[in-house]
């Protein structure tokens, strides 16, 4: 190492933000022409970690900027300015099926950047790097506030946005392993919606009975969010993924309660018993259950189990009927859910209807079914707790790295704007700090 290479400057900015925020990952002060490897370290709160790297060679004034110099290799290769982030894998020797999520929203996710000397592949912790940054990525802004909810029998956590209010509001739903998970909600608070992360398949009622909630549940959901004093009643969203967005698009279709401004499905859809609660829906995928397929590394693929797309009037919601807008978000490359026939079959019924002025669909090639905030690492087949019979699996979801981290920054920020024009009345910025 020459001697300028001991005074290299590693600078992030901003070195804390938002997650759905892009970051500048800059090395100078290094010999014009060196090769150079910068490494992103994480270590999740189950005490895994994850790591993404990518080689570059210094410029002729000696710098590396990471948002527009090229990767000649490592965990992504190109000009990729998030690369750091959404390449994120698990270090070699950890076991199989691992999935990044956060659970404690009140504090952010660590990670660490450092720039070694040449181009390195393995063995990073054993070496010591030029330099060093420490960086925060925050779901909740500054002002956000947390509000666990157990009335009604909710289980339940409200994330209202910094500052006076009334805000629109907004439920969150996930798929089906079940649990509250908030960082989603939080993260959508960040940006000026008063979101309420809802769980529905794994609530206290249920473990206490064990019995599965009712329909009224989400009714209830709604009515909580919608009397809040700094919700506006009369502005209110439904957002759903995988199994979430089976019961935003009937609720959102046969509730006399719920009375929504706009819905948003991730990756689901409408083929469930039109008349049944979500112990019928989870009976109804248990019936198809010899539809399940296992590819050559026995990963679980359960995209079958609702196709053919039924004609059956009982068996799919009537989307014609639907009154506000809807957008859904579609990987074409999904093997839990058959998201890309129930899309054209939807639209092919909104159209009949005379109502598909109402649907948008965002849909992505190579994408797979995990399609989250901006950023987050792409994980392709992880393992996978069933709530109604609740063993551990190994399920597909499909999608290849790069195309499907391009489908999650492109359907967040559609979504957000979507979300803005339809709650917020104009597709202006919410008023809420997106800074941190």
């Amino acid at each position: 190492m020459d001697r300028k290479q001991c005074c290299v400057k590693l600078s992030v900015e901003p070195s804390r933000g938002l997650v759905d925020e892009k970051f500048t990952v800059l090395v100078q002060n290094v010999s014009p022409g060196s090769q150079l490897t910068v490494h992103a370290l994480h270590r999740c709160e189950d005490q895994y970690t994850w790591e993404a790297f990518a080689q570059y060679i210094a410029n002729a004034s000696g710098t590396v900027n990471v948002s527009e110099d090229l990767s000649l290799g490592g965990t992504y290769s190109g000009v990729e300015p998030m690369g750091l982030l959404w390449s994120l894998g698990p270090v070699p020797g950890s076991k199989p099926g691992l999935r990044m999520r956060k659970v404690n929203v009140q504090t952010p996710m660590e990670i660490r950047i450092s720039v070694y000397q040449g181009h390195q592949t393995e063995g990073f912790t054993a070496q010591v790097p030029l330099a060093g940054v420490l960086v925060e990525r925050w779901y909740m802004a500054p002002g956000v506030q947390r509000v666990p909810i157990t009335e009604g029998g909710l289980t339940a956590t409200l994330f209202l946005p910094s500052g006076p209010g009334p805000f629109p509001g907004l439920l969150d739903l996930w798929g089906g392993e079940g649990k509250l998970v908030e960082y989603r909600a939080a993260l959508l608070a960040s940006h000026g919606f008063a979101s309420l992360a809802l769980d529905y398949l794994t609530t206290k009622i249920t473990l206490e009975t064990g019995k599965m909630v009712d329909n009224t549940y989400f009714e209830t959901a709604f009515r909580v969010l919608q009397q809040h004093p700094l919700v506006l009643g009369s502005r209110i969203g439904m957002m759903g993924l995988s199994l979430g967005a089976s019961f935003t698009l009937k609720m959102a279709i046969y509730s006399k309660v719920v009375k929504l401004r706009c819905v948003v499905c991730i990756n689901g859809s409408h083929v469930q018993p039109v008349n049944g609660s979500v112990d019928e829906m989870l009976e109804f995928c248990t019936r198809n259950a010899e539809k399940t397929r296992f590819n050559e590394e026995n990963q679980v693929i359960w995209r079958d189990l609702l196709l053919p797309i039924p004609t059956d009037p009982a068996l799919k919601v009537d989307v014609g009927r639907l009154q506000c807008p809807v957008m859904l978000v579609v990987a074409e490359d999904d093997q839990n859910w058959p998201a890309n026939e129930s899309a054209q079959d939807m639209k092919e019924m909104m159209e009949r209807a005379g109502n598909s002025h109402l649907l948008t669909i965002l849909s992505y090639p190579n994408a797979g079914h995990l399609i989250e905030p901006p950023y987050t690492p792409h994980f392709r087949a992880t393992v996978f707790k069933t709530v109604n019979q609740r063993q551990k699996v190994m399920a597909l979801w499909g999608g290849d790295t790069v195309p499907h981290s391009r489908a999650q920054e492109d359907a967040w920020r559609k979504t957000l704007a979507f979300l803005r024009e339809n709650l917020y009345g104009s597709t202006k910025t919410a008023a809420a700090s997106v800074s941190v």
